[in-house]
């Protein structure tokens, strides 16, 4: 199985050649991928050339998409699987359907009390169990920076939650992982979050204050943070930041630290 597996591999990254030049363009639209090691990136590209063959992306009218916009979605796609192995963690869905602007979408919603609520929520963005990935395309474009701000690795991270079952803020963790940590991270910030909000709706959060509408949302919000503003989620929520490092394998934080210390762009930018 893993030969069959290895030779569809090398036959799809052969049949699909990836022009360097075209690569460079895509890493210089994304800072946040600065920093990555030659053996990362390697593994970035390929796994990007993977992931465009294994998944269709369907434009609505409105959006149009080069090989090079492709590839911008595809390496932030693929980023917060840099170092999870080689698991299909991506499986469960086969398209990403791109619309030209937010959308509008039917909500339903059950209270406590049992009483089921119903409205049309606008989006940039929807996850659905067994189904397609939803992306507005102006917030894919606006993500790939530092700000805490990434749509695709948020969607994509619901995706990572539901390989549980419903999204509830509990990817499948490591072995070397305890869910009594993670839970123990997870609800006290998720917590905390909710009581700044009940003191003061218009408080300014550390981290976007949609995190506090539940558990799947603080994940994916997080999961955001951790790639895109590890600074700002380490400052906050140290233990979740820890349990994400844990649970991607990854640490931007170091990675972002080095770059302020050595790349003279960063060294400006904190000046």
């Amino acid at each position: 199985m893993g030969f069959l597996r290895a030779w569809r591999r090398r036959r799809t990254l052969a049949r699909h050649p990836l022009d360097p030049q075209r690569w460079q363009r895509v890493r210089e639209r994304l800072p946040l991928l600065d920093g990555l090691s030659d053996e990362e990136n390697q593994w970035l590209r390929e796994a990007c050339v993977l992931f465009l063959d294994n998944k269709h992306l369907s434009a609505l009218p409105g959006v149009t998409l080069d090989g090079e916009q492709r590839l911008f979605l595809a390496a932030q796609a693929q980023l917060p699987l840099l170092h999870l192995g080689e698991l299909n963690w991506y499986q469960g869905f086969h398209e990403i359907i791109l619309y030209p602007d937010d959308f509008v979408s039917p909500q339903r919603h059950r209270d406590a009390s049992g009483i089921e609520h119903e409205w049309d929520g606008e989006h940039s963005g929807e996850a659905w169990q067994q189904g397609p990935v939803i992306l507005a395309w102006p917030g894919v474009l606006a993500s790939g920076g530092w700000e805490g701000y990434n749509l695709v690795i948020h969607e994509l991270a619901h995706k990572l939650d539901m390989l549980n079952g419903d999204a509830n803020g509990l990817p499948p963790l490591h072995s070397d992982m305890r869910i009594s940590d993670w839970a123990q991270a997870m609800q006290q910030a998720f917590d905390d979050l909710n009581q700044q909000l009940d003191r003061n709706p218009d408080a300014e959060t550390a981290i976007d204050p949609y995190a506090a509408e539940n558990p799947a949302e603080f994940f994916a919000v997080t999961s955001e943070y951790f790639f895109s503003a590890p600074d700002l989620l380490n400052a906050a929520y140290p233990a979740v930041y820890q349990q994400l490092r844990g649970f991607y394998r990854q640490d931007p934080l170091a990675r972002l630290q080095q770059l302020q210390r050595h790349h003279p762009h960063y060294q400006d930018a904190q000046d």
